[in-house]
């Protein structure tokens, strides 16, 4: 009996180290002495241990295949705006139980509850804040972009310009974006200035100018210049016996090889018989010279608000240089009838314009003479000033009115003082000159002309044929019609708007 039941228990342990090993190959199918050993006391398991090492070794088992990994892609993330110094709430309808931001420098994150997180702005830039809920799951990714404010510079812009209301703010990181339309150059300006104390060096600019921004400058220069020249002396040329006596005054004439020689200015000479060995001449400058000058100048120029625009009709003067080694350089220097200005559009429909006209012309009467050349002078008209007034005023921005006198008598002492014969012993002159110079500025807003109500200068000039220039002596063919006057563009109510020219049409001031 005794050995019986020893053969028994060892039986058992067999068993029970077995099942593993059966359990492993095919978990799916269980017999009963396995569910037998499985319920067995605990004093047949400790009797389990003490089976040598060797024995409670496992069969080896088929390897199972590895598992496929699974990645879960979480839900698209929803985007944030917040500025820089504000703030915002975040609610969730479960308990977070996580929470992380990508960039800490661009935002500050607090949890307030369990379903509540309270974000700060503090400087431009984007990041990522990313929830989880219970059991780790995500439960909302948010793309914060945090801008530079634009409430304070909306409320400055809508402050500084109340009209402007085409004006919008966009920020993009750390940079600002105007878009829209303004009304006039000057508001475009000030919304940039503005734009720029918030984001100094990050402003982009993509705003238009609206309305009617060219102007057209009508400048006239009109000068009347008279003068009034008396002049009278007499030189002379006494030779008797032997004795010569000559007379110089006034510088009408040279003494050379023992003989006097009138200059230009000389208008006689009279060499009356004194019978014997005298002999006199005399020279006779008696002049009297009326001058009359008129200048009219009226150069007209088209410009872009807040552009420059010049313009010349005249030439250049060569001027030599002398230069080291006996060299030459030439310079030109520019004359004519010359316009430069800069036109604003300002906010009111005013014009603020910045013009510098001149007119100039050579004056010989005032040249030098270099190596032989002779250089003439400039004389010249100009003005550089800077006003304000609406299309179609006009402003005299130059006036002047100059009159002149001068006298000057040259005589011997005392023998110019005789009365009747001291004339013979004088030489006079009287210059009277006046000068009234104006200069007056006109601008006007345009707009393109069409082409088919055009008028060119050459408009209905015609050559002459070959019979008509040389032998009737006409500069112009029959048939020729003169041009026609320019007829102003009319206003919405019928009436003429303003100028209608060669250049452009002004706006009804409606407009």
């Amino acid at each position: 009996m005794r050995a019986a039941s020893s053969l028994c228990t060892a039986l058992a342990a067999l068993a029970l180290l077995l099942w593993p090993v059966v359990v492993q190959a095919d978990p799916p199918r269980r017999t009963q002495p396995e569910q037998s050993a499985q319920a067995a006391p605990a004093e047949l398991r400790q009797q389990v241990q003490a089976v040598p090492a060797q024995l409670r070794q496992p069969a080896p088992a088929r390897q199972a295949p590895a598992p496929t990994p699974t990645v879960t892609v979480s839900q698209a993330p929803q985007a944030l705006e917040l500025a820089v110094g504000r703030s915002l709430i975040v609610n969730s309808d479960q308990d977070i139980r996580r929470i992380s931001l990508a960039a800490p420098d661009a935002a500050d994150v607090l949890l307030l509850s369990p379903r509540q997180v309270y974000l700060t702005g503090k400087s431009p830039g984007a990041t990522n804040l990313t929830l989880w809920g219970a059991g780790d799951a995500v439960m909302a990714v948010f793309d914060l972009d945090v801008s530079p404010d634009q409430t304070q510079l909306k409320r400055m812009i809508s402050s500084v310009l109340p009209n402007e209301r085409g004006i919008r703010v966009i920020t993009s990181g750390k940079t600002i974006i105007l878009t829209g339309s303004v009304s006039s150059a000057p508001s475009l300006a000030t919304a940039l200035s503005l734009a720029e104390t918030f984001a100094p060096g990050k402003v982009q600019n993509l705003l238009s100018v609206g309305g009617v921004q060219q102007v057209m400058l009508e400048v006239r220069v009109a000068e009347m210049n008279r003068n009034v020249l008396q002049r009278f002396g007499i030189n002379f040329s006494l030779t008797t016996g032997g004795n010569i006596v000559h007379s110089m005054l006034g510088g009408l004439t040279t003494f050379a090889s023992g003989a006097l020689t009138p200059t230009a200015n000389v208008g006689a000479i009279a060499s009356p018989n004194l019978g014997g060995s005298a002999s006199l001449t005399t020279f006779i400058d008696a002049l009297k010279d009326n001058g009359l000058v008129k200048v009219l100048a009226e150069p007209n120029l088209i410009c872009l608000s807040g552009k420059s625009a010049s313009f010349l009709a005249g030439g250049e003067i060569p001027i030599p240089i002398p230069q080291a080694l006996g060299t030459v350089a030439i310079e030109y220097k520019p004359f004519g009838v010359g316009l430069n200005f800069t036109p604003i559009v300002l906010e009111s429909g005013r014009i603020s314009i910045q013009v510098n006209p001149e007119v100039s012309e050579l004056d010989y009467s005032l040249g030098v003479t270099i190596n032989s050349w002779q250089i003439p002078g400039l004389t010249t008209r100009r003005a550089s000033t800077t006003v304000e007034l609406g299309s179609g005023q006009s402003f005299a921005i130059a006036g002047l009115i100059k009159d002149s006198t001068r006298e000057s008598i040259k005589k011997f002492p005392g023998l110019g003082d005789l009365p009747v014969l001291g004339a013979l012993f004088r030489s006079s002159e009287f210059r009277k000159n006046e000068t009234e110079l104006v200069i007056i500025v006109t601008p006007h807003l345009v707009k393109p002309l069409d082409m088919a109500r055009q008028t060119l200068p050459t408009d209905g000039l015609k050559d002459p044929t070959p019979y008509e220039f040389f032998v009737a002596g006409q500069l112009e063919g029959k048939g020729a019609t003169a041009q026609k006057p320019q007829q102003l563009a009319p206003a919405p109510d019928g009436k003429p708007s303003g100028f209608d020219g060669r250049f452009g049409s002004a706006l009804p001031p409606a407009e």
